[in-house]
C-alpha cells in the first residue's frame, strides 16, 4: 500500500524539481564567470528576494477567518497567530469574522478603513466576499485570499489553498488500487459542504480516479463540515447501505462523526479514508482500531505561508528561491497520502479535531 504515497508524492514533487532544476542550471551556467560587484551584486539579490527573514519595514497585516468551532478552522488561526508572532515587523490585527458572510463583509469594511498593509482574509464563503476582497484590492491593500476561493481572481492578490482536486485523486486512487479487479465494488462517499467549489472539486477527482479503475461512486451523502453532520448522514447511508466495500469521508473533523455512527453500527466489511490529516484521524490510522486506514491531507499549515507571503508582498519582496521579484499569484499545496506505514513521519503536523 505505501507505494500509492510514494508514486502520488513523486508526481507532485515534479513542478518542485522544475524549479530546482532551473536554479542549478542557472548556478551551472554563471559558476566560472566572476561575481558581479556592486549594483549588479545588489540587482541580483533583490531579484532573489534575499534577506527575507531578517527584520525589514515594519507592516500591519490584517486576518480575518470563521469561528474556531471547527478543528481545522482552529489549526487554520493558531498557524496564522504563532507565524505573525514570528515576526518583528509585523503587527497582527485580527477581526472577528461572525457568524455569516455579511457579518464578515462588514468586519472587513471596518478593518479596509484601518488600511493596513495587507490582509490575510480566510471567507466564509468565497463568492459572497468577493466584493468585498476587490474593495480592499481597489483600496491599495494587497488581499491574500486563503482556502475558499473569490469568484474574481481580481479581488486578491495571491491565492494560496490546498489541493482539492488532488484530495480526491489521492482518496481515489487508493481506494482504487485496494479493490482493483472488483468492478462490483460498493464504494460511499461523504461529502462536505456541495455549495462550496472546494467540495465540488474533491468529488470530481475522486470520480474520476475511481473512473481509471473501473470502478465508480455508488452512494454519496454530504454533511456540512460538522461532528453532528457527519454522524447523522453517516447513519443515514448505513441505513440505506446494507453492504459497503469502501467509504471516502472528506474531512477529518466531521469524520469524528462518522466513525461514532460506524461504532453505534457495529459494521466492519469495509475500510475508510479520511480527509485533511487531523491528529484524530492519525492516532486511528496508528491504532488500527476503527475502519478508517488512510487520510490525505489538506494542511493548514497554509495560513502560516499566507502570513509569511503577505508580509513579503507587504514589504515589496520577492519569495528567495526563485528569479521573479514578486510572489506568485497562486500557490496551490499538495495532498499527500497518510498510511500506517508513513504515519509517524506526519503526527507532528496533527492538528486535534
Amino acid at each position: 500500500m505505501t507505494h500509492v504515497s510514494t508514486d502520488l508524492s513523486r508526481r507532485r514533487m515534479l513542478l518542485g524539481g522544475a524549479v530546482l532544476g532551473a536554479g542549478t542550471l542557472l548556478t551551472a551556467c554563471t559558476s566560472n564567470e566572476e561575481k558581479p560587484t556592486g549594483a549588479a551584486s545588489a540587482q541580483n539579490t533583490a531579484a532573489a528576494g534575499g534577506g527575507n527573514a531578517a527584520p525589514g519595514k515594519s507592516v500591519t497585516i490584517g486576518f480575518s477567518a470563521p469561528a474556531a468551532d471547527h478543528g481545522w478552522i482552529r489549526a487554520i488561526t493558531d498557524n496564522a497567530k504563532k507565524q505573525a508572532g514570528t515576526y518583528s515587523d509585523v503587527k497582527l490585527v485580527q477581526v472577528d469574522a461572525g457568524k455569516d458572510a455579511p457579518a464578515q463583509v462588514a468586519a472587513l469594511q471596518t478593518l479596509i478603513q484601518q488600511k493596513p498593509d495587507a490582509i490575510v482574509l480566510l471567507p466564509q464563503d468565497g463568492a459572497q466576499l468577493t466584493a468585498a476582497g476587490k474593495a480592499a484590492m481597489q483600496a491599495g491593500i494587497p488581499v491574500i485570499n486563503l482556502d475558499r476561493e473569490f469568484s474574481d481572481a481580481g479581488a486578491s492578490r495571491l491565492l494560496i489553498k490546498g489541493d482539492n482536486y488532488g484530495m480526491g485523486v489521492a482518496a481515489g486512487t487508493y481506494i482504487g488500487t485496494k479493490l482493483k479487479g472488483k468492478t462490483d465494488a460498493v464504494i460511499a462517499e461523504i461529502a462536505g459542504i456541495d455549495s462550496l467549489p472546494l467540495t465540488q472539486e474533491r468529488s470530481r477527482g475522486f470520480k474520476e480516479a475511481l473512473a481509471t479503475f473501473g470502478l465508480r461512486v455508488t452512494n454519496r451523502v454530504a454533511a456540512q463540515f460538522t461532528v453532528q453532520s457527519g454522524q447523522d448522514v453517516t447513519a443515514n447511508l448505513l441505513q440505506a447501505a446494507s453492504k459497503i466495500d469502501a467509504i471516502w469521508n472528506h474531512d477529518d473533523d466531521q469524520g469524528v462523526g462518522v466513525l461514532a455512527a460506524i461504532k453505534q453500527t457495529g459494521r466492519k466489511e469495509f475500510f475508510m479514508v479520511g480527509g485533511a490529516g487531523s491528529l484524530d484521524a492519525m492516532e486511528h490510522i496508528k491504532a488500527g482500531d476503527t475502519p478508517l486506514e488512510c487520510t490525505v491531507t489538506y494542511p493548514p499549515s497554509m495560513a502560516a505561508s499566507a502570513m509569511s507571503l503577505a508580509r513579503l508582498i507587504a514589504q515589496g519582496k520577492g519569495l528567495s528561491d526563485l528569479v521573479e521579484l514578486q510572489v506568485p499569484k497562486q500557490i496551490v499545496l499538495a495532498s499527500e497520502t497518510i498510511t500506517k506505514e508513513n504515519v509517524d513521519k506526519y503526527l507532528p503536523l496533527g492538528f486535534r479535531s
